[in-house]
This record gives structure tokens, C-alpha cells and sequence, in this order.
């Protein structure tokens, strides 16, 4: 289901490291995300509202691009 926060989803099972585009162009990557949640996350029916509960402040992250 399209979201109007979250652009693309991207899980590397073998690092468990979900990479999340925003609308916005800014790009995430999340490290040692369980292959559960990042499922969950792409399955979800709100991306935004599971993205801030489930994922946002919970797991280490970095910003390798942004918005130009």
C-alpha cells in the first residue's frame, strides 16, 4: 500500500539492516532490525504509524543521504 511518509523499504537479511527511503529523499539505515519487523513493516497498512512505533528511536540508525 502506498504510503505519504515512507517511499521504499529495503531489508538485507544477512546484516539485518532495514534501509528506509522517505518521501522527503532522505534515506535511513537501521541496524540489527529482526527479519519479523522489517516484514511487518512492509506489510503494514500505515507505514507511518508503524514506522514511529515499532521502528523510530528503537533501533540504531544512521542518514547516508539526504534530501537535495
Amino acid at each position: 500500500m502506498p504510503s505519504s511518509a515512507v517511499r521504499s523499504i529495503d531489508y538485507e537479511i544477512a546484516h539485518s539492516r532495514l534501509t528506509v527511503t522517505f518521501t522527503t529523499g532522505r534515506i535511513y539505515e537501521y541496524y540489527m532490525v529482526p527479519a519479523t519487523i522489517a516484514s511487518a513493516f512492509k506489510n503494514a497498512l500505515s507505514k507511518g504509524t508503524f514506522f514511529n512505533k515499532r521502528i523510530r528511536d528503537k533501533y540504531i540508525c544512521r542518514e547516508i543521504s539526504k534530501a537535495s
